[in-house]
């Protein structure tokens, strides 16, 4: 299998003979990675329950991480999922690999469409499964919105969206998830959401694409399902907590498969990650960080506050000189767009001219940064 380097590989070697300024403190703007404490109480329940290491883990996962899951679903969507319904998994890096192997396995001439730019994990399952790609390109044009060729969807057995999108910041409605639900039903192919930056958000939740599956009368959720974190959510990624959700009977199969994977997460990781799903003010507090971040972003580079993520899309002339010379004369990380997409089969790379900030930094550390980042632009 011939992998593509990773977005940070690229850019370690873009920068790999770059000496940067060191009269700035240095600052690392490129990885999705919220660079704040763990919530104490979470901290807690994983220490509390440390002897729990002498026991296997069920890779269905245990009772109350399912119930915490199933609890935080309702509350936030309003749709009540059963057990049926729902895997706890090891995070959703893992889901992303090797749910393509188990779904396409037995499809003679696999097709796979995923959003372009697009997290790298996409790619690498489209290339274990020798499926042929599509992609639905993101672009100032659509609006970074994924646009709808229905003849090349027919074709697709797997469709991946992400909504919120990382790393072009666009939501989707749930009027415009539901116009996705109709097109796997009609013409038959399964539909992910990538829901892992759901929880942050600006000032307006964003909707599941479970959530439109009901909405559009798809109360079985065939052919639908999601994937969420508690990286992102609850500053925790190192708890390695997500799931997958929606169609049952695709479900119970995948669950066979995830037996052999050998997946399971450790206990009391399991009970750390139920006590993070069962709390919501941990999450509005870090969501209030991130707004800060948004509104110092619009401040100093003039930018629109996005609905979702924490990420900035910025438009830049040419985004590796761009890099370049921000790490050079700033001290300043950012990582180039084209980095995180691929040529279309028309020759287009939806990511050139942009670079990703992440802002997931403290307020003071983020204003530093940023005002760097207009000085690179204004010189």
């Amino acid at each position: 299998m011939n992998f593509e380097p990773y977005p940070f590989e690229k850019l370690n070697d873009l920068l790999q003979n770059i000496t940067p300024n060191s009269n700035y403190e240095p600052s690392v703007l490129t990885i999705g990675e919220p660079q704040f404490d763990t919530p104490t109480f979470i901290q807690n329940a994983l220490s509390q329950n440390s002897q729990l290491l002498r026991k296997y883990p069920k890779t269905g996962g245990e009772k109350n991480l399912r119930e915490a899951m199933i609890n935080f679903f309702s509350k936030r969507f309003n749709v009540l999922l059963d057990n049926s319904q729902i895997i706890p998994t090891f995070g959703t890096r893992e889901v992303l690999f090797n749910f393509p192997q188990f779904l396409l396995f037995d499809k003679i001439n696999p097709v796979m469409a995923f959003t372009n730019p697009f997290y790298q994990i996409y790619e690498g399952a489209a290339i274990a499964t020798r499926s042929k790609t599509i992609h639905l390109n993101l672009n100032e044009e659509n609006n970074f919105k994924a646009t709808i060729n229905e003849e090349e969807l027919a074709e697709c057995d797997l469709v991946i969206l992400n909504y919120p999108n990382n790393p072009t910041t666009s939501t989707l409605t749930i009027e415009e998830l539901g116009e996705w639900i109709y097109l796997a039903l009609k013409h038959n192919f399964v539909l992910l959401n990538d829901e892992c930056y759901s929880e942050i958000y600006t000032d307006t939740s964003t909707p599941s694409l479970l959530e439109a599956s009901v909405h559009v009368g798809n109360i079985d959720f065939q052919n639908i399902l999601v994937i969420n974190s508690i990286s992102k959510r609850s500053s925790a990624p190192g708890l390695r907590s997500g799931f997958i959700a929606g169609d049952a009977k695709i479900l119970a199969e995948y669950m066979k498969y995830r037996t052999y994977v050998g997946c399971a997460s450790p206990l009391p990781l399991q009970s750390a990650a139920a006590a993070a799903w069962s709390d919501e003010v941990h999450v509005e507090k870090s969501r209030e960080i991130y707004k800060k971040n948004f509104a110092l972003a619009k401040e100093i580079l003039g930018v629109n506050v996005p609905k979702a993520t924490f990420y900035i899309w910025l438009k830049v002339q040419n985004a590796l000189e761009f890099t370049v010379k921000l790490y050079q004369e700033y001290n300043v990380k950012v990582l180039p767009g084209e980095f995180l997409a691929r040529e279309d089969s028309q020759g287009q790379n939806p990511g050139i001219g942009y670079v990703r900030i992440a802002l997931v930094e403290d307020e003071v550390k983020t204003q530093n940064a940023l005002k760097r980042i207009k000085e690179c632009l204004d010189a």
